[in-house]
């Protein structure tokens, strides 16, 4: 391949949060390619809820909102619009590799994965073990597929910003729900997008935030995507130390980079907000039930994944739990998760501000 026929790389962003996150190493190394005078362009399509990850930082300015509605427009009209000489489809979804090929993009970079093999130029193929997918960390085959289109990724750490104005903004925020200013505090997200496989009992999340409150001293504050109001105020209701609930207040994702970034620890389950905090480096906690932990085993410096190990059934990949009992979370321990927390602080302790 004649890597100076790539004058406009098109990089089309994973759909999920988490894997947005993950990906910011790789879209931080093909922005660098402008000023290595690989590219003259490069555009980051990603969903248009999507782009608050992204705000206030280097990557902002190249990203093409997609979607219908006032968010963005669709990816066939963007490709449409741009005509790039080349996509680094960063999204495993057949339909990311379809519209690139409809679009008659030249080069096509991506993972041979959801039966789209025949739509790229250029494929990675992950390994396979008893002829189905072994898996592997998300962020290494990012990386991998990112290597196809020329493009090395120096480390795999993932990468967000926040304004000095955003945590100003979070400060006075929380001072008006009862936080003190500059007072500490531990943050819960117990929701899961994927589904209720993934949601570990309010009740649990609680006795976490109480020992939190017990060993340290910190109030905790439980925080939520558009539709866990009820579950985040549960949550908050099973607290014997009175935790704040931003159930009542505006949220969203470029806000959230604030309130992680702020915090001592957070505790969530196997979602988002858990790669905001390998971020910032700040300590955390998730709570893994129907997952493989291999596809997640990365930046996990400062991070404990805790799990139920020995069930036949586990990990299941579903959204629900096809045999109705929920073992995998139901009868993850508290406790355990306390001890996680402790570990991954005193880790954090010993490295320095």
């Amino acid at each position: 391949m004649n890597e100076r026929a790539i004058r406009h790389l098109y990089v089309r962003a994973p759909n999920w949060v988490g894997d947005l996150v993950m990906s910011t190493p790789v879209l931080e190394a093909a922005v660098a390619g402008i000023d290595a005078g690989r590219f003259e362009r490069v555009s980051i399509g990603l969903r248009g809820h999507l782009l608050g990850v992204l705000a206030q930082g280097r990557l902002e300015r190249h990203c093409v909102p997609l979607g219908h509605g006032p968010k963005g427009e669709s990816e066939a009209a963007a490709l449409g619009r741009l005509r790039p000489d080349a996509a680094l489809l960063l999204s495993n979804s057949f339909g990311a590799a379809w519209r690139a090929f409809r679009a008659g993009v030249p080069l096509r970079f991506g993972s041979a994965l959801s039966g789209r093999r025949a739509l790229l130029t250029h494929s990675v193929v992950p390994p396979t073990s008893d002829g189905r997918r072994a898996p592997t960390p998300t962020a290494h085959l990012l990386r991998d597929v990112a290597g196809l289109a020329g493009i090395l990724v120096p480390d795999l750490h993932p990468r967000l910003e926040v304004s000095r104005a955003a945590r100003e903004a979070l400060s006075a925020q929380l001072s008006e729900l009862g936080l003190g200013r500059g007072e500490a505090y531990a943050l819960c997200c117990p929701g899961a997008a994927f589904g209720a496989a993934k949601l570990w009992p309010p009740e649990h999340f609680a006795q976490v935030l109480d020992g939190a409150a017990e060993s340290f001293g910190w109030r905790a504050v439980v925080a939520g995507g558009p539709g866990e109001e009820a579950l985040m105020d549960r949550v908050a209701e099973c607290t014997r130390h009175g935790a704040i609930s931003l159930s009542r207040v505006h949220r969203d994702l470029e806000g959230l980079k604030a309130l992680v970034a702020g915090a001592s620890v957070l505790v969530v389950g196997d979602s988002g907000p858990r790669w905001y905090a390998a971020a910032f480096d700040v300590p955390c906690v998730s709570v893994m039930g129907p997952n493989f932990p291999e596809l997640t085993a990365s930046s996990l410096e400062f991070a404990e994944v805790v799990r139920l190990e020995g069930l036949e059934c586990a990990p299941c990949l579903e959204r629900v739990c096809p045999l109705g009992h929920h073992r995998c979370m139901r009868e993850l321990s508290p406790e355990r998760v306390v001890s996680a927390m402790r570990r991954v602080l005193a880790r954090r302790a010993s490295e320095g501000p």
